[in-house]
């Protein structure tokens, strides 16, 4: 779709006109670049760690906030760090 040239509010638009109704991403700095207020898109955060092998472990936790999320909402997983993990740059 060429989407990864999109600026986020580009993205959110296009998404949002493509009858997309959710943006699961790990851009935790996404609410504060963007107004989010009047959004029909329900946005999800994954916060912590991006490995793989971690957020696999989350699925349920990530599933809970698919299953209560709402058009226009914001709402962060936690994904915890591994003990010997260092947090994934912003």
């Amino acid at each position: 779709m060429g989407w990864d040239r999109l600026t986020n509010g580009e993205l959110l638009r296009s998404a949002e006109e493509a009858g997309f109704h959710l943006l699961l991403t790990t851009d935790q700095n996404l609410r504060y670049q963007q107004n989010l207020s009047g959004r029909a898109i329900a946005i999800i955060v994954l916060c912590g760690t991006t490995k793989w092998l971690r957020v696999r472990e989350c699925v349920p936790r990530i599933a809970a906030a698919l299953d209560v999320c709402q058009p226009g909402s914001y709402t962060e997983v936690l994904i915890p760090l591994a003990a010997d993990e260092k947090p994934s740059p912003q």
